[in-house]
């Protein structure tokens, strides 16, 4: 089997990062598999002494193949790191693994990934594998895998003719979609996905993650997914640059591999039913949250 290069983009977490490479150097396939490792530099002052401890720690990581440290010589940002670096080894290698240093994989994320790409490489309507599935309500008819139209970035994978269609203008996307289609996209208005391409637009977030999903979208593509999660995020503790503190994407991690891919490549209804579900419930909790705190201020008013 051809094994993708991995790519781990870095910046200055040293725990975190630490606790992703130690979790990836469990993986079965991580002594046969390159490491490519970006580092960003540091944005200022305050990020100097972790951005130098993650550096040190990089610097010293063993069991691959082979260790390739890119260390930038200015702040790109995370968004422009990735893109830069996901073009870069996609285009010279075919196909790819891209993780960042707030996850942290079952020791089967590796077989799982290159069996993906390897049983879907011409399928074109495939365009994106994903480890991590969020913690939908399983049903019995559930298969191992499964494709719905979003993609994820908590670790995924996928090939240079996918990668190519990738497209971060945003006007372009302000144009195309239309209402109905910002309601398919949005998972019949279960998630805000599409207000992620407005705020990149009001230049209140830079991110590239949702113009992945975009591109695959408007291309009629497909990204498959693991009934169970082969990965799980670390990063909700408020460290990370766009993520809060939360408990809600909690997952267990899969241990066991999964042996059967399916061969029928089109949105399963059922699961995408169950993330709307997911999505909702986040939404009315979140609404609970906000009233019970209104609540509470108004008692402790009186």
């Amino acid at each position: 089997m051809n094994l993708a290069p991995i790519a781990l983009f870095t910046y200055n977490r040293p725990w975190h990062t630490q606790q992703t490479v130690e979790a990836l150097q469990k993986n079965k396939l991580a002594s046969e598999s390159e490491l490519f490792i970006y580092s960003d530099e540091a944005k200022n002052d305050d990020a100097r002494v972790s951005v130098d401890e993650v550096r040190k720690y990089i610097d010293n990581i063993t069991g691959f193949k082979k260790i390739t440290v890119i260390k930038r010589d200015k702040n790109w940002g995370l968004a422009d790191s990735i893109i830069d670096g996901v073009t870069k080894i996609v285009n010279e290698y075919g196909r790819i693994i891209v993780l960042e240093d707030d996850l942290v994989t079952s020791s089967y994320f590796l077989k799982f990934m290159n069996e993906a790409l390897e049983f879907y490489k011409d399928e074109e309507k495939v365009m994106h594998i994903s480890g991590f599935s969020f913690p939908i309500e399983k049903n019995k008819h559930m298969e191992d895998v499964f494709f719905i139209k979003p993609t994820s970035c908590w670790g995924w994978a996928t090939w240079d003719q996918a990668w190519g269609d990738y497209n971060n203008n945003i006007d372009y996307y302000m144009g195309k979609f239309t209402n109905r289609m910002i309601y398919d996209f949005n998972l019949n208005n279960t998630n805000k996905y599409f207000d992620q391409i407005i705020q990149n637009k009001a230049k209140k977030i830079n991110t590239w993650a949702i113009f992945w999903y975009a591109s695959v979208y408007l291309k009629g593509g497909l990204s498959l997914h693991p009934k169970d999660s082969y990965v799980r995020n670390i990063g909700h503790d408020g460290s990370g640059i766009h993520c809060g503190s939360s408990s809600i994407y909690d997952v267990d991690l899969m241990g066991v591999p999964s042996s059967s891919f399916t061969k029928v490549c089109k949105e399963n209804n059922l699961e995408r039913v169950a993330y709307e579900n997911y999505f909702q419930s986040i939404k009315t909790s979140f609404i609970k949250r906000v009233i019970g705190r209104i609540l509470k201020l108004f008692k402790e008013l009186r």
